[in-house]
């Protein structure tokens, strides 16, 4: 699926369209800032991936620091059979570039 940018995550929010969001950052970086998604760090992503099964028909947004680690976290996921996850282009430097640092 194709990757998200944050004006059109933001977009989404303030739809309020129904979407799963998972941040894969480390806890210190979410507890700094984050948009709401479920803290799941890409190290220990492949090991919850099951706990996850009952989103696998959902869209999932991934999102990080700048979008390398949520990367390599859709590509996981989409080997894993997850087939609707995009990754959030830029992470939340771009957003809080963007938008300043709130949802």
């Amino acid at each position: 699926m194709e990757d998200i940018r944050v004006k059109e995550l933001k977009e989404k929010f303030e739809r309020g369209d129904d979407f799963v969001l998972i941040d894969v950052r480390e806890p210190y970086e979410h507890q700094e800032f984050n948009v709401g998604g479920q803290l799941i760090p890409l190290a220990t992503l492949p090991s919850q991936l099951g706990d996850l099964e009952q989103y696998k028909g959902q869209e999932i947004v991934l999102y990080c620091r700048s979008g390398n680690r949520s990367g390599v976290a859709k590509q996981l996921m989409e080997r894993a059979g997850f087939g609707r996850v995009r990754n959030l282009l830029g992470g939340m430097l771009d957003w809080v570039d963007t938008f300043g640092p709130e949802k």
